[in-house]
C-alpha cells in the first residue's frame, strides 16, 4: 500500500469517526467525553493485543515509556475534544480542530528544516482566515451557552478545539521525529519494518491503560456504563483506530505533506453533520468554513518538497 491510499484512508476514517464522536457525546449525559475515551481505549488495546499476538513485531516494552509524550499528546487532545463537542456544533468545532495539520506543517517546516512553496503559506493563512471567522461568528452562539452553562463553562467549551488543534500538532509533530528515521528515533529495538507498529501498538497500550483508570473513576464515582447504549461511541471508536492504524504508515513516509491532507477530514465530518445532526449555521458561516477547507484542500495538494 502506498503513501497515497494510507493517507486517503485516514482522513475517510477519521472524518466518519467525527460523526460518531458526536452523536455519543451527548450534552445531557455528564460523562459523555469520559465514556467516549473508555470505549476507544478499549478498541485500540484490542487492536494492540491483536498486534502484538499475530504480527510478530518482537516488541520491547520500554516503548511505552519512550512514546509516552506522543501518546499523552494525542490522548490530552482527544479528551478536550470529547468535552469540547457535547456543547459546539461538529460544523464549527472540527474545522477548528483540524487547524492542527497546518500547524504540524509550519513546526516541521521550523523545527525539521523542511520546505514549503509560497502557496502553501497562503493557503495557510486562508486555513487561519476561516478559523478567526469562524470563532468571530460564534459569539452569538457562545451567549447561549452561557446561559445554560455559565460564562466560564461557555469558555471553556469553545476553547476545547482550540487546545485540542495545538495539542494534537504537537503530537503531529512529534511522531515526524519519532517516526523519520529507524537510526535516530527514540524508540527502542526497531527497524524500517516495525517502527510504524511499533509506535501505534505503544500508543495503544497507553490508551488502554487510560481508559481502564477511566473506567475505575467512574465505578467508584456510581457511573452507569451500560455497553448495549453506547454503540455511537464504540463505533467511534473502531473508525477511530482504523484511522490510526493507517496514520503511522503515512507519517513515516511524507510528515509535512500527510498533516494537513488528515485536515480534509472535515470536509467529510462537515458533510455527514448537515445530512445527519441537521445542524444549521448562517451562510456566512459557511462562507469561512469553505475558506478553511479550500485553504486545507490547496495545502494538501501542494508538495513542500
Amino acid at each position: 500500500m502506498s503513501f497515497p491510499l494510507f493517507t486517503i484512508l485516514t482522513t475517510v476514517m477519521w472524518g466518519v469517526a467525527e460523526l460518531f464522536y458526536k452523536r455519543g457525546a451527548r450534552e445531557d449525559e455528564r460523562y459523555a467525553h469520559l465514556k467516549i475515551a473508555v470505549c476507544v481505549g478499549a478498541v485500540m488495546g484490542l487492536h494492540a493485543l491483536f498486534t502484538l499476538l499475530f504480527r510478530g513485531i518482537s516488541y520491547d516494552p520500554v516503548n511505552l515509556l519512550l512514546y509516552l509524550p506522543v501518546s499523552l499528546c494525542y490522548i490530552l487532545s482527544m479528551a478536550l475534544s470529547y468535552f469540547g463537542m457535547r456543547f459546539v456544533a461538529e460544523s464549527v468545532s472540527d474545522p477548528i480542530e483540524n487547524m492542527s495539520g497546518a500547524l504540524c506543517c509550519l513546526m516541521c517546516v521550523l523545527f525539521l528544516g523542511q520546505r514549503l512553496s509560497g502557496w502553501s503559506y497562503l493557503a495557510i493563512a486562508a486555513i487561519v482566515a476561516g478559523i478567526l471567522g469562524l470563532g468571530f461568528l460564534e459569539n452569538g452562539a457562545n451567549r447561549i451557552r452561557e446561559k445554560k452553562l455559565g460564562r466560564r463553562m461557555a469558555a471553556v467549551a469553545f476553547a476545547m478545539p482550540f487546545c485540542y488543534a495545538v495539542i494534537d500538532a504537537a503530537g503531529s509533530f512529534l511522531d515526524a521525529f519519532y517516526l523519520d528515521d529507524p537510526e535516530t528515533t527514540p524508540l527502542a529495538n526497531v527497524t524500517e519494518d516495525t517502527i510504524e507498529e511499533v509506535a501505534n501498538t505503544s500508543y495503544e497500550l497507553t490508551f488502554l491503560l487510560v481508559a481502564a483508570v477511566l473506567f475505575i473513576f467512574m465505578k467508584a464515582r456510581g457511573v452507569r456504563f451500560e455497553l448495549p447504549r453506547q454503540g455511537d461511541k464504540i463505533a467511534a471508536a473502531v473508525f477511530e483506530t482504523a484511522g490510526q492504524f493507517t496514520y503511522v504508515y503515512a507519517m513515516s513516509d511524507n510528515p509535512a505533506v500527510a498533516a494537513p491532507i488528515f485536515s480534509c477530514s472535515v470536509v467529510i465530518s462537515v458533510l455527514l453533520s448537515r445530512i445527519f445532526l441537521k445542524e444549521k449555521l448562517s451562510r456566512l458561516q459557511y462562507v469561512f468554513i469553505v475558506l478553511a477547507i479550500a485553504g486545507m484542500i490547496v495545502l494538501s495538494a501542494l508538495n513542500p518538497d
